[in-house]
């Protein structure tokens, strides 16, 4: 079992990398959007994505169970999360 600065230093580099694939395939749709005029009929894929990180970000979230989210994510990208509160957001 790592240390907390150890755990950082061994991971950080590799969730840097998939948070730039992530900010980069949206900002490719972004200027897909832009060229073509319209949005894709459904956007529930990047939605999810959007809430996701949402999630993440807010350690203290009832939901932000890394866990939870990765099989929630991988399951079915289009469902709610089981929230624990009236605010939670949506996926």
């Amino acid at each position: 079992m790592l240390n907390p600065q150890n755990t950082l230093d061994t991971y950080y580099l590799e969730a840097r990398r998939d948070l730039l694939e992530v900010a980069a395939m949206l900002d490719r749709y972004d200027e897909a959007v832009k060229r073509d005029g319209s949005k894709a009929e459904n956007e529930s894929k990047k939605d999810s994505l959007l809430k996701a990180m949402e999630i993440l970000a807010q350690p203290d979230h009832p939901d932000a169970n890394r866990k939870f989210l990765n099989l929630f994510f991988y399951a079915n990208h289009s469902t709610t999360l089981s929230c624990h509160s009236e605010d939670c957001p949506r996926l």
